[in-house]
């Protein structure tokens, strides 16, 4: 109920008969009170998926803080989630590039809520190009986004929890290509694979301060600012939807409530993981057979008879 009023996604047309199996429930999945007494700390919290997941957890009763460079952006879905849900959302002004900037957004932080006990690295910056259009200051602006900034905020907020001596769940949205790699995003595939890299060698290092670090790959979600600067012609759009399995795009809240649960008590033993959520686009991207589906039953006939005659050659 509460997440049918939530964060606006942009309209999907799918028209993929199996789509109709996986419908996308749009409700909080984790019980009420879930993150009550709880402060999250969300970069990139004043929309999409950022937007998101802060409703979904102040749903459940966190203390939120939102930061992003944009003040005016970040107040206004402060005050539109705190209407909606009755708990308090804190907007601060933070540049994730800029070590200052961070170390003031964290220092606000912890004296208008507390120390954070969810962390999400969700500040994101991306754009499709070829590889030889990129100039140096291209490259620059997004890894000091994902990767310095997933860097300055996680050591901010790591070194205030050690000194307090305590814990939390940090929680960095990646990417399936941050895995395999992708043509015409470089800069933004390799930071997001050192956002990976980063996550997994803090969960091995940091869970004796009490800490957890996750990831999440998300799919294709259409919101307005990811597929402004990823599909600005919408040509892409019904590519993907053909090769996921699932029929459909993502939803934001789907995302939100994986998140959800990543950060909480219900997910304690969940540390160093990297989850992939995806309707399956990528393993039916990665299999060198899976283009088979597109043969039909005569043809699968006929290719039969003639591999039985070459049985015993």
């Amino acid at each position: 109920q509460f997440f049918s009023r939530g964060p606006n996604v942009l309209h999907q047309d799918s028209s993929a008969p199996q789509a109709a199996f996986f419908s996308p429930l749009q409700k909080v999945m984790l019980p009420p009170n879930t993150f009550q007494g709880k402060v999250a700390f969300i970069t990139g919290g004043g929309t999409g998926l950022g937007k998101g997941m802060t409703t979904a957890l102040s749903n459940l009763g966190a203390k939120c803080v939102i930061a992003s460079r944009k003040l005016d952006v970040l107040k206004g879905t402060a005050d539109e989630i705190s209407s909606k849900t009755g708990n308090k959302v804190h907007a601060i002004q933070c540049d994730v590039r800029d070590p200052a900037s961070v170390k003031n957004a964290v220092a606000e932080t912890i004296q208008v809520a507390g120390h954070p006990d969810v962390v999400i690295n969700n500040a994101a910056g991306n754009f499709i190009s070829p590889s030889e259009r990129l100039s140096a200051n291209a490259w620059k602006t997004i890894t000091d986004i994902v990767l310095n900034g997933t860097a300055f905020v996680t050591l901010e907020v790591g070194k205030e929890l050690i000194k307090a001596q305590k814990g939390a769940a940090f929680l960095a949205i990646t990417a399936v290509y941050a895995e395999s790699g992708s043509g015409c995003v470089l800069p933004s595939a390799s930071a997001k694979a050192g956002v990976e890299a980063m996550s997994k060698s803090l969960a091995a290092e940091w869970g004796r301060y009490g800490m957890r670090f996750n990831v999440i790959q998300p799919g294709p979600i259409k919101t307005k600012g990811a597929f402004s600067r990823l599909d600005p012609t919408g040509t892409f759009e019904k590519k993907m939807i053909e090769r996921i399995p699932c029929g459909r795009l993502g939803t934001v809240e789907e995302i939100a409530n994986l998140a959800a649960y990543f950060c909480s008590d219900y997910a304690s033993w969940v540390n160093g993981a990297v989850i992939r959520m995806d309707g399956g686009e990528y393993v039916s991207m990665a299999g060198e057979f899976n283009d088979l589906k597109r043969v039909t039953k005569e043809e699968w006939d006929m290719m039969e008879a003639m591999i039985r005659k070459t049985k015993g050659s």
